[in-house]
Formats: structure tokens, sequence, C-alpha cells
């Protein structure tokens, strides 16, 4: 260990019991679509059905969580959402063992755990900042990013082993001895936030408040084109992504424990964009390093589909990886450039009002997935799918964000502007950010 998880014990805590998290999160990406199709014989349609709910909540309760976020302390939050899918996750074997599983059932259960998952992210995200110095969030975002992929790449690995050899209904006792130990981590944390004094704020509804979320991610060319972009390629991503195990087992021929193991070979990717990342904007620029991981490393998602029985199979991985090292990274810089742009007060309802618009797509990602792979064949279907990873990419390089070199590190407003170069030729680092 070096840098902040040698010296700073409560940001150690938090990336343990995050990645504790991840971790449980992946095995729960391979096991439950393979609970659907080997223990309850579901349709494609109702696989893509399991992984929207997962994220519908997002659209559901999104909005009003961020403004949660912003009136309270974060980490109790982040306690309760901790607490309930450890509840969650541990029924689900409780409930097979007694003959009490449905696709229902599984459904209800990807919904509580997504609205938990809404709001220990919003929390989480907000959360850091304040444990944080700001010569220090970009290296803990890294770092975050980092573990979270390489936590993906043993979840998906051990979920798909766990399946094989336990059954897939059992591998999800994984994710719910994962949210123990991420509650336990937090439990330990002893950074307390102070709690916010309603003086400080103006006395306004929760649709005021709400309102003014959305204007921030809607009403700043910088913020509402990352959100534009984010929501439009999560479409394509989970379009694919719903439907990639179903692939893997019915068109390339896996086993379910191959399938776990191709998954996490293919996102190794994320490790690699996480470290990526902040090289690529120290040389390049935060703004040229988000273009050349989204845009750059996007095309590989085409080999995808032209994946085959036996050695054709490493073309899903080859895919893969190049989008995981891409999402990654641009997500670690996403996340630095959020934190230092948007003032702390309101960074709950941005990250609320982004998550919304972003996440939002990801269950109409899934059911266009699900509905494309039923209709047209799942090879077609991913080929649909996966065009539209770089298509997206045009987004950003048709925005401001192609004809800068940096992202700007302060939001400077129509009442306040400073003389001199604007804020988006600046250039990011530690140096700034202090």
């Amino acid at each position: 260990m070096s840098g902040l998880l040698r010296r700073h014990r409560d940001f150690r805590l938090l990336w343990c019991g995050e990645t504790a998290g991840k971790f449980g999160a992946a095995v729960t990406t391979v096991a439950m679509p393979l609970v659907a199709v080997s223990t309850l014989h579901a349709s494609t349609f109702a696989v893509g059905l399991l992984s929207a709910c997962g994220w519908l909540p997002w659209l559901l309760i999104g909005l009003p969580v961020g403004v949660w976020v912003d009136r309270t302390r974060r980490r109790p939050l982040m306690l309760g959402a901790a607490g309930l899918s450890l509840v969650l996750f541990a029924a689900v074997p409780l409930l097979a063992r007694y003959g009490g599983l449905s696709l229902g059932l599984l459904i209800a259960v990807a919904l509580l755990a997504g609205a938990a998952a809404v709001v220990f992210q919003t929390a989480y995200s907000a959360y850091l900042p304040g444990l944080l110095a700001p010569a220090d969030q970009a290296e803990g975002n890294a770092k975050l990013h980092g573990s979270a992929s390489a936590a993906q790449i043993a979840g998906q690995g051990a979920g798909g082993s766990l399946a094989q050899l336990a059954g897939a209904v059992n591998a999800l006792s994984a994710q719910a001895a994962t949210f123990l130990i991420s509650l336990l981590c937090l439990l330990r944390i002893r950074h307390r936030e102070p709690r916010p004094d309603p003086r400080d704020r103006p006395a306004r509804t929760l649709f005021a408040d709400l309102a003014e979320g959305l204007r921030l991610v809607t009403g700043d060319v910088w913020l509402r084109t990352l959100t534009l972009y984010g929501a439009a390629s999560n479409l394509a991503l989970m379009g694919y992504q719903s439907i990639a195990a179903v692939f893997l087992v019915r068109e390339v021929g896996l086993p379910p424990g191959a399938v776990g193991g191709l998954l996490a070979l293919a996102s190794t990717g994320g490790i690699a964009g996480a470290f990526l990342a902040r090289r690529a904007a120290d040389r390049f620029g935060t703004a040229r390093a988000m273009l050349l991981c989204e845009l750059g490393l996007s095309g590989t998602a085409l080999l995808i589909p032209l994946a085959a029985h036996g050695a054709g199979a490493l073309l899903y991985v080859a895919g893969s990886f190049g989008v995981s090292a891409g999402v990654v990274g641009g997500n670690t810089l996403k996340a630095g450039f959020q934190q230092r742009y948007c003032p702390p007060a309101l960074l709950g309802r941005l990250i609320a009002g982004s998550s919304f618009l972003n996440y939002g797509t990801l269950p109409l990602g899934a059911l266009l997935g699900g509905a494309l792979g039923s209709a047209l064949g799942l090879r077609t279907a991913m080929w649909i799918m996966t065009a539209g990873v770089p298509l997206t990419a045009l987004i950003l390089l048709f925005s401001p964000v192609g004809a800068v070199r940096d992202l700007p590190v302060r939001r400077v407003t129509e009442e306040a502007r400073e003389p001199g170069p604007g804020a988006a030729e600046q250039r990011d680092g530690a140096e700034v950010s202090r």
C-alpha cells in the first residue's frame, strides 16, 4: 500500500468497504442472470427485464434521494443502504431452499437492492470530498475506480465458479457476505460529518430543490454534455451487457463457470483505464484524456459480436477489455471534475440529477437488449447495441469537450466571471485543485 491507503485510516476503511461491495455486485451480475436462466428457465426478455429492474430505481427515486443527501449526513444513509442489501441477498438462498423463489421475487429483490444502491452511491459520492483534502481527491478517485475494476474481475470470475460449483442461487450468498464487510468498515470510520444546519439554507420545498439540481445539470454546458453522453452511452452499454451472459451460453456455447471467467478477464480493462486516466490527464489534459478513453477505446466494442466457440471467444475479451478501460478511465476523470467543479452544498443534487438521466437509460437499455434478442436473435442484438457504444462518443467530440485541452476546475457563473483565460484552459492537477 502507498499514499492514501497507508496514511489515511478512514479512507482505507471506505476503500475496503467499497471494494468488498463491488466484488459482491460483480458476483451478482453473473449469478442473477444465471439463476434466471438455469434455475427459473427464464426467457431472454425476462433476463433483460431482471437487469432493468436493478437500475429502474434511479428513475423512480434518484432525484429525491439527491435532495435527501444534501439535507442530512451521508454516512448513516450509507450504513442503512448496506444493511438493507445484506438482508435482501441473504434472503434469496433461504427462499430457494424452501421452494419460495420465483421470477417475481427475484425481480422484487433486484428492485429493492437497486433502491439501496441509489441511496448508497449518491451518499458515497457526496461523502468522499468531505473525507479527503482537495489535493488527495484525484488519487482517491483513481484508487477507488481501480479497485472497483479489480473487484469486478475477481467477482465475475468467482460468480461463474460459484455458480458452477455450488449453484447460481448459492452464489448470491457471496453478495450478502460482502455487504456485511462493507457495513463493518463503514461503522469503524471515525470521521463524522457536521449535521447540516437548516439556517444555512433557505426554507424550500422538495420540488424546489429537485428543480435546482436539474437546472444545474441541464443549464451548464459542461455538465449537460457529460450527462447527455452518459445517458446515451449507458443505453448502448446496458443493451449488450444485459444479454451478455445469455449470448455467451447460448451462442458461443460456454458453460457457466467459463462465462464468469471470461467476463472477469474482459474486466481487467478497468484497471488499465483507472491507471491510464490520471497519466493521460497529466500529459494531454483532462478533456483530451476523456476523449481518448471514451472515443479512442470504445471502437473495440465491435469485436464483441464476432465471438465464437473456442478461440473465437477471445474476441469478446478483447472488445470488452477496451470498452471497460474506456468507461472506467472516463468515469475517473468525470468524478474528479464534478467534485472540483460543483459547490459542496449542491453536490448531492448534482450527482442525483446527472445519475437520474445517466442511469435512467440503463433499464431502457436492458429492456431494449432483451427485446432485440428475442425478436432478432442474440447475435444481431449484440451487433446493434455494441455499434452504439462508439457512436455515442461523438457527442463529446462535437461538444465543448472536444474543443479544449482541459475540463474546467471550477464553475464560473454569469454573476461572477473572472478576467483572463477561461476555466476550461486551466491545467488540471493537484496544484490547481489546492
